[in-house]
Formats: C-alpha cells, sequence, structure tokens
C-alpha cells in the first residue's frame, strides 16, 4: 500500500468513523440513554460533508487553484509579525477556544441547574461548543496546509516541498480528539446511560484534547519565533492593534494553557465535586506549577503574574455571563495569584535559563505556602471549604504534586526555548519520574470504599408551604461518630432551576442541622452529601420521579430515618449498571489517552533537539532552506508524473 502523502486526509479519516459511530447505537431509546435519532442523522451527515469539503478545498489550495487562505495568511502575518503559518491559525485557536471555553462552562451550569438535555442540540451551549471544537481542529488544519515554506529542525516532511510545523499537528490531533468525543459521548450515553460528572471518559476526552490544544499552540508559536521574518512588520495593517497583539500574545497563550490545566476543577469550583475533596489542591498544586513555572521561564519578568491575570480575566468575564446575566449558579475559582508571586520571587534567585531549578523551587514553595494561600481563599470565596480532615494527605500530597508539576512546567520552557537549561545538567530519569509522580497523584485519591454502614434519622422543619415548599433538616447520624472526621458534610440542591448548596452544622455529637431552607418540590432533586476519608456517601430527602429512567420518587416526609448509600447512585441516577461492555470502553478511551500523551512529549522531545541544534549549528532549518519561510509565496503545484 502507498504512504499516505496527506496529512489533512488522513486526520479527516481519523475524524470520520467517530462521526459515524453515533448511528450504530440508534437503537429505540429514552431520553435517559442519548440523542433522538432525527438529531444524530443529519448531523452525522453535515460532519461528514464538512470533513469532505475541508479536505477537497485544501487540495485545491495545495495544487494553487486558490489563494484566499494565502491571502488571509498573508494579512496575519502583517498584523502580527509572525509567519503567516503560524499568525493565522493561532489567532484562529485562540478565538475557537475563548468559544469553547464559553460554552462549556455555560453547558455545565444549564446541566448543574436544569438537569439532562432533551437532545444534543436542544442546548444553545453545545453549538458554541461544536463551534469552538471545530475552530480548533480548523486552525490545526491551516497551519498544515500552508506548511513552514522550508524544512525546518522541528517540521514534519509530508511530502517533498510540503513541510508542516509541529505545533500545527498538535493543534490539530489535539482538535480532532477532543471533536470525535462529541459524538462518543452520545454513543456511551446510549450504553452506560448519563454519567452526569465532569470526569465521564469522554467528556474527559472532550476537556483534555480542547485543553492540550493550547500546548500545540504555544509550541506553534516557539516555531515561529525561531523562524521569525525580521521584515515581517515593515507593513503593519494597524501599528496600535498590531503592538497590542504582539505584547497579549505570550500572556494569552500561557494564560490559555493554565485555564486548561484548570478546566478539570469545575466541579468542585461549583460545589458538586463527585469525587475526594483532595484532588482540589493537587490539581490546583498541580496546574500552579507547571503553567505558571512555564510561563515565567518563557515570558520572563512578572511572567507568572501576566499569566495569572489573563487567567482571571477570562475566567471572571465568563463567570459573570454566565451567572448574572443568563442567571445560572455562579462559579467560585482560585485565582493562582499567590502561587504566581511565589514564582516571581523565587526567579530573582535563580535565573530563568535554569528552568528546572526553578520549577524544583518553585514547585515546593506552590505545594506548601500556596496550599496554605488556597486553603484560606477555600474559606473565603470556595464553595466547599477544606477542613481539617483534609491536612494529613495534603501536606503530603500537594508539596510533591506542586514539585512534580514544577519540574514539568520547567521542561517544557525548556523545549519551548532553546536558550533555557542549555547549561543546566539533569539526570534524564527526572522528568520521566515528574510525570510518573503526576499520575500517581491522580491515581491515589481514585481509589474510594463504601465506608462502614451509616443511618439517618432525619427531622424536617417546613419553612415555606406547598406548592414551593422548602424545609430545614436535622440530620441524626448512627453511629455518632460516623461523621465526626467528615472532609465536608452538606445538602445539595439542584437540576430544579438552580443549585443551592447549603453546609450542615453540628449542634451536639452526631446531629447536624442545615444551614438554611432547602427546596423539596417540583424537579429538585435534595440530599445530604458526607464525604469522610475514602467513602463518598449521601441520602436523599427528596427526589422527584422520573420515569425515563425509571426512578421512583423520593418523597420529604417530616420524619424518616434512611441509609447513606454509595454518592454516585444519588448523583449518576440515570447510569446504567456494570456493564460487560464498560471496561473494554475504558480500555479503548485509555489507549487513546496513552496515544495522546505520547505525541506530546514526542512533539515536546523533538522540538527540545531541534532548539539545541539551532543553538549549536546557527540556524534553525537544514542546509541550503531559507530562515523564517513565509507563506505568502504560492505553493508550488506537484510536478506533473512522467
Amino acid at each position: 500500500m502507498r504512504r499516505l502523502e496527506s496529512l489533512p486526509f488522513a486526520a479527516a479519516l481519523a475524524v470520520l468513523p467517530s462521526l459515524v459511530l453515533s448511528p450504530v447505537a440508534l437503537a429505540a431509546g429514552e431520553p435517559a440513554r442519548g440523542a433522538p435519532t432525527e438529531d444524530l442523522v443529519p448531523a452525522t451527515i453535515v460532519g461528514v460533508l464538512l470533513a469532505v469539503a475541508a479536505v477537497a478545498f485544501g487540495e485545491l489550495h495545495r495544487r494553487g487553484r486558490t489563494q484566499l487562505v494565502t491571502s488571509v495568511a498573508g494579512f496575519a502575518e502583517r498584523f502580527s509579525g509572525m509567519p503567516g503559518w503560524v499568525a493565522l491559525p493561532s489567532l484562529l485557536a485562540a478565538a475557537a477556544l475563548v468559544t469553547a471555553c464559553f460554552g462549556f462552562y455555560w453547558d455545565v451550569a444549564t446541566h448543574i441547574d436544569d438537569g439532562r438535555d432533551a437532545g444534543p442540540f436542544a442546548n444553545t451551549s453545545h453549538f458554541f461548543i461544536l463551534a469552538g471544537l471545530g475552530g480548533i481542529v480548523l486552525a490545526g488544519y491551516l497551519a498544515v496546509l500552508l506548511g513552514t515554506g522550508e524544512r525546518t529542525r522541528t517540521s514534519i516532511a509530508l511530502r517533498p516541498g510540503w513541510h508542516v510545523p509541529l505545533g500545527g499537528v498538535l493543534i490539530l490531533l489535539c482538535g480532532g480528539f477532543s471533536l470525535s468525543g462529541f459524538p462518543l459521548d452520545d454513543v456511551w450515553h446510549r450504553l452506560f446511560g448519563q454519567d452526569v460528572t465532569l470526569w465521564g471518559p469522554t467528556h474527559i476526552l472532550m476537556i483534555a484534547g480542547a485543553s492540550l490544544s493550547t500546548l500545540g499552540i504555544w509550541v506553534l508559536l516557539a516555531e515561529g519565533r525561531r523562524a521569525e521574518r525580521p521584515g515581517a512588520t515593515e507593513r503593519p495593517v494597524h501599528a496600535r492593534a498590531a503592538a497590542l497583539v504582539r505584547r497579549l500574545r505570550g500572556p494569552g497563550v500561557a494564560g490559555g494553557f493554565l485555564i486548561g490545566l484548570s478546566t478539570l476543577q469545575l466541579e468542585f469550583n461549583y460545589g458538586v465535586p463527585q469525587f475526594r475533596l483532595l484532588f482540589e489542591p493537587i490539581m490546583i498544586a498541580l496546574a500552579a506549577g507547571i503553567g505558571l513555572v512555564a510561563a515565567r521561564a518563557w515570558l520572563g519578568h512578572f511572567g507568572a503574574l501576566k499569566t495569572a491575570a489573563f487567567y482571571i480575566a477570562v475566567n471572571a468575564a465568563i463567570t459573570l455571563l454566565v451567572g448574572p446575566m443568563f442567571g445560572h449558579t455562579v462559579m467560585r475559582f482560585p485565582v493562582y495569584l499567590a502561587e504566581a508571586a511565589i514564582v516571581e520571587l523565587v526567579a530573582l534567585r535563580i535565573p530563568r535559563d535554569r528552568p528546572l531549578a526553578l520549577g524544583a523551587v518553585s514547585g515546593v514553595l506552590i505545594g506548601t505556602v500556596g496550599t496554605a494561600a488556597e486553603w484560606g481563599w477555600s474559606h473565603l470565596a470556595m464553595p466547599i471549604p477544606w477542613t481539617e480532615a483534609l491536612l494529613a494527605e495534603v501536606a503530603l500530597a500537594a508539596p510533591l504534586a506542586g514539585l512534580a508539576g514544577g519540574l514539568l512546567g520547567g521542561s517544557i520552557a525548556r523545549a519551548l526555548d532553546s536558550d533555557l537549561g542549555v547549561a543546566e545538567r539533569v539526570p534524564r530519569w527526572l522528568v520521566p519520574a515528574a510525570g510518573a509522580a503526576v499520575i500517581a497523584l491522580l491515581a491515589f485519591p481514585l481509589v474510594t470504599n463504601p465506608g462502614p454502614p451509616l443511618r439517618a434519622q432525619v427531622t424536617l422543619s417546613e419553612v415555606r408551604p406547598e406548592p414551593r415548599r422548602e424545609v430545614e433538616a436535622t440530620v441524626r447520624v448512627s453511629p455518632p461518630s460516623g461523621a465526626e472526621s467528615a472532609d465536608w458534610m452538606s445538602a445539595l440542591s439542584w437540576q430544579g432551576g438552580g443549585s443551592r448548596l447549603v453546609h450542615l452544622g453540628e449542634i451536639a455529637p452526631g446531629v447536624w442541622r442545615t444551614t438554611a431552607p432547602v427546596p423539596v418540590h417540583g424537579e429538585w432533586k435534595t440530599m445530604v452529601r458526607l464525604h469522610e476519608g475514602r467513602a463518598i456517601r449521601a441520602l436523599p430527602i427528596y427526589m422527584p420521579e422520573d420515569r425515563a429512567i425509571p426512578a421512583p420518587a423520593v418523597t420529604a416526609e417530616p420524619r424518616f430515618t434512611r441509609t447513606f448509600v454509595a454518592d454516585k447512585r444519588i448523583l449518576q441516577r440515570e447510569a446504567v449498571g456494570t456493564s460487560a461492555l464498560q471496561l473494554p470502553a475504558y480500555l479503548v478511551l485509555l489507549a487513546i489517552a496513552a496515544v495522546w500523551i505520547g505525541a506530546m512529549a514526542w512533539a515536546l522531545l523533538r522540538l527540545a533537539s531541534g532548539g539545541r541544534a539551532q543553538a549549536a549549528g546557527g540556524a534553525d532549518t537544514a542546509p541550503r532552506a531559507r530562515r523564517g519561510a513565509s507563506c505568502l509565496a504560492r505553493p508550488r503545484p506537484p510536478a506533473p508524473a512522467p
């Protein structure tokens, strides 16, 4: 079989199976298990047609029969001062990521407040997610089409005369995987029901793809910086706007990377975590170590603070829009200011040309001093404050997470900038060990157990009568010691047209009382949630009947005794039990993740080796290759066959 010469065509073929998979699971089902058939078939047809059209347009461009992409890329090149194969895809990818991020935050808030969708296109936020993910794919596709003009030490040769940037390939790969998660998510729901958690396998596929594409943009910018044309800014389209874009470009891509690293924290930010609270300090320390160290080493002075400022600005803008303006639950988020200040202070003593040393020292301080600051912030602003019950595990895990994250952030900076870490001697095992530590730290809190048997006698005091009944609850736990070391104990009401998180205070040994009323009417789902150690349990107070699952109603009697059960059984009552297909499905998604992470690691190693070769040889390109090749020249059509 002949070697496939068109990477865009190969990428399209990789996405098409996921677009076509949805109709495979079109057996008749209730709305609780996948999208309606009448929505899926047209969507699949449209997806296939768009992919075919993109491939066809790419072939026209490569044969020199259209100059549209070249003209637009030339405009972006004159505007930004970067080669067109960097300028146009990076601007498009940035806009797409903001669009997807807005749609994603809106979608999460909608599900928390209103429950599951009537269909994939019944939720307006899904259109923003699809547009954003499609824009990421298109950005990578354009980077591949435009190519670098000439062979560089990091470019990938598809065929003679067509060398594509490494960052463009990464963006295309991440975007393709992320976009494929949308139809695969419906297949998953049809097989296993609605897993209403941000951390569902197909959800992570979409989230991680969009998040890691920010690293692809960063790699693309690094390639563009090495190949930047000195005369590219001689004819700026608009001098002030171009200068502003250039000033925001670095903090923007670093801040976008930090946002991507923080995305999986959203369940904690909205107060509906379905996993151990220990994850939150670990994920914050990891994100701060990786993102802020890489940003400071790449951007120089105040780079970490600029990155944190961009992260805060974007999150605050989306939160204000989705929360107060759209009437949804308001998200709270860590601000990373203490961690950014730590990195800046450490950088005053450790120069940025020693990024791994900077990362190691900063990471340990992030995991200790930074975690202490986040502990205080959790009591000031976050939905679930960190309690003393977490202290022992956090004291061990957070510094390790910060250290591992800092080392990974330093290694990313070394790959992005060939001037960093040239004289820094680093054992080869250090960075892989940091990666292994990250995997272990994230795997450790995943292990849970049902805990000892626990019951509660609940007394409800009516605060507001029917039809909008609200009550205060007094919960007498049996045995009384069952909640004395709780990481959290709260009453959660959600999916009734809003959400409420009400903490319980202990008024006597083993006796707890809500600090505010909770709703027990209509579509609200109200429960007491108890997280202690490795046990996460819940006790339903009120649940409406759901015939689509089906699930019976749970009535809120004035006085009742119920048993705590696994939290997942209450929060995810739409999900189907264990299936013979579940293990193979998880293994397939795990294999995709392994390929994904391997590709990112390979790309960073290739970028780093190319940078070292450039520093040693004084040129970024291979012999006879023109430095800083522009996209403005028309692509040469392939030579005719003899």
